[in-house]
């Protein structure tokens, strides 16, 4: 089931605020009460929504300091690799972690309190595991996150796609 403009207008809407009231959401939208809340229903039974978030600002919770870290793993089983994403994502100090392909198999987003924590998550956290092999890391100087995620359109098939 494809979204339709309604839901992207409503899943913009909650992105921006998740804390509106129902009201508030259908208005904004152009839609009834009674609309708004049934779409935001059926958006949250279909997997689309999958919960409403506290934005938090790293610099005020006192993990000013940001690190990419790519990490390779050996061997690389699936096991392994399922095990070390399990530890990896449970550290207070991960705030993303990617499973990638290329030369590393993670990349693994950190905020820490200062430089000096950056290097004991790698030295005494990192490091430490036995199927690690390699350890990159990457300071961030800042990051831009992207508010509102706008849904894909789905392309309309070419049969149906008016001529030019």
């Amino acid at each position: 089931m494809e979204l339709d403009a309604l839901d992207r207008a409503l899943l913009r809407e909650l992105q921006n605020d998740a804390r509106q009231t129902n009201r508030e959401l259908a208005a904004r939208t152009g839609v009834s009460p009674s609309t708004s809340l049934e779409r935001v229903r059926l958006l949250r039974e279909r997997g689309v929504l999958t919960g409403f978030h506290a934005a938090l600002d790293l610099d005020a919770a006192g993990r000013p300091v940001q690190a990419l870290i790519s990490v390779r793993i050996r061997p690389p089983a699936r096991p392994v690799i399922e095990g070390f994403r399990e530890w990896a994502a449970r550290l207070p100090e991960v705030i993303g972690l990617f499973v990638t392909s290329g030369s590393h198999d993670f990349l693994i987003h950190v905020a820490v309190p200062a430089v000096d924590s950056v290097y004991a998550f790698v030295i005494d956290r990192l490091t430490e595991r036995r199927e690690v092999a390699d350890v990159q890391t990457t300071m961030v100087y800042e990051h831009v996150r992207s508010r509102c995620i706008e849904p894909a359109v789905p392309d309309r098939p070419r049969s149906a796609r008016p001529a030019r």
